[in-house]
């Protein structure tokens, strides 16, 4: 495999692109100065980090990328940082003419245009005639831009062209914005670097229902893999647009999930010298409430189960049978429960453990666990948090139990996954 290819993004099969994303371009300065650089040096490396980002979009399938990199207030900057502001627009803006002449991408400058030194607003000017006909990708630079002063200057526009009341829509004024007539105006996504977490007016209108992502690196440290994670998270979250989804919702009881789940990981320590089929038949009776018989064909799943996990690893096989046995409980019990979802916890959180190199580290981190939870049931990274939380602390809970330090752990472990699976059915709902 060629470099070139090696270091090209890819997404996993089925994720969700969105057709335009909006930057904005946080936190030069404070890279800089924890660098001891001058400001316009944090500029600098924020631009190359923005050159990789947009080659990215286009690369993953995106079609619009806007770019907010000069407001109306950044005038009021030190007149030194913006004399380097402007010698680096136009470097940048004569290196970005090349490529996306090279990419077939149309520029479109969002902002005003009467203020800028006239050699920048020529080549402004220039880019976006030499590229109006190019429709493979659109590239917004949001340059001594402000939403109000856009939604402003819309008005005036149409003041001007004397349009009457009535003939004014959502449509109509939509067409006066900067955005106006683009293929893909309204942002999908909005990203704003360096943890600061506003908008600051970009894009009011557009806007309306993007979804927000808050990145804590700084600018020059955003780096593609960074913005795919951006997109992946993107990918997990249920647009709705004010109305219902189509998401089919889940109907157990978190307080039975949490039983059966408990039953299970307390099999883990059988007294020395016990059959584990006695042991597991008699702690599902009496945990579960099962009869004899029926407890002693779930602990055969068990003893499977646990068999495909100690020798042959086969996960797969292992997950079937906790299935099988999940299903046995449900019917016999008519409980209001998901097999699958015990099914897959109890394998896949043991799986990641056992494939963990590291011995000295064995417990499942938060970040692993909350992208599980993630990719499992397309919800945001930020939606799981609290997922990912409970479930630690449930396992942690099991861990000192296992270790015989005390039943209440067996208690506290319960309580902590009846806990997760209210919250995992709030989520979904």
């Amino acid at each position: 495999m060629n470099q070139k290819n090696k270091n090209k993004l890819t997404l996993p099969k089925g994720t969700k692109l969105p057709d335009h994303v909006a930057l904005i371009l946080d936190g030069n300065r404070r890279w800089a100065r924890v660098r001891g650089l001058k400001p316009w040096e944090g500029h600098r490396a924020g631009y190359q980090a923005v050159l990789k980002l947009a080659k990215a979009s286009r690369d993953l399938g995106i079609h619009t990328f806007t770019i907010w990199a000069f407001s109306t207030e950044n005038w009021s900057r030190p007149k030194k940082e913006i004399d380097e502001i402007m010698k680096l627009l136009d470097d940048g803006l004569r290196e970005i003419g090349r490529e996306i002449h090279k990419e077939k991408v149309r520029l479109i400058h969002l902002g005003r245009k009467d203020r800028f030194p006239s050699r920048v607003t020529k080549t402004i000017a220039k880019l976006e005639e030499s590229t109006s006909m190019y429709q493979n990708n659109v590239l917004n630079l949001a340059l001594d831009y402000g939403g109000r002063d856009e939604i402003l200057r819309a008005v005036k526009k149409i003041i001007d062209q004397g349009i009457s009341a009535d003939k004014i829509d959502e449509n109509l004024f939509a067409s006066f914005l900067d955005t106006g007539n683009q293929p893909h105006p309204y942002p999908d996504l909005f990203i704003r670097t360096s943890g600061e977490q506003r908008t600051s007016g970009l894009l009011p209108w557009q806007m309306t229902y993007s979804e927000y992502y808050f990145e804590q690196s700084h600018l020059p440290d955003f780096t593609p893999a960074k913005f795919k994670q951006a997109i992946l998270d993107y990918s997990h979250r249920r647009r709705r647009f004010g109305a219902n989804d189509t998401v089919k919702h889940l109907t157990f009881k978190p307080e039975l999930m949490a039983k059966i789940e408990l039953a299970w990981w307390r099999l883990a320590n059988i007294p020395e010298g016990v059959r584990f089929l006695d042991y597991a038949a008699d702690h599902l009776k009496e945990q579960l409430g099962l009869s004899k018989k029926l407890a002693k064909e779930a602990a055969h799943y068990l003893l499977e189960a646990l068999s495909e996990r100690n020798n042959g690893k086969n996960w797969k096989k292992a997950k079937a049978k906790v299935g099988k046995f999940c299903r046995l409980v449900k019917d016999e019990l008519g409980l209001a429960l998901e097999p699958k979802i015990v099914a897959f916890f109890s394998i896949k959180l043991m799986q990641e453990t056992e494939n963990k190199k590291n011995k000295k580290n064995l417990e499942n981190t938060e970040e692993e666990t909350r992208e599980l939870f993630a990719d499992t049931y397309n919800i945001s990274n930020f939606q799981a948090i609290k997922l990912a939380q409970l479930r630690i602390l449930a396992d942690r809970e099991r861990g000192m139990a296992e270790l015989g330090m005390g039943e209440e752990h067996w208690a506290l472990a319960g309580d902590y996954l009846e806990k997760f699976y209210y919250a995992l059915k709030d989520k979904i709902a």
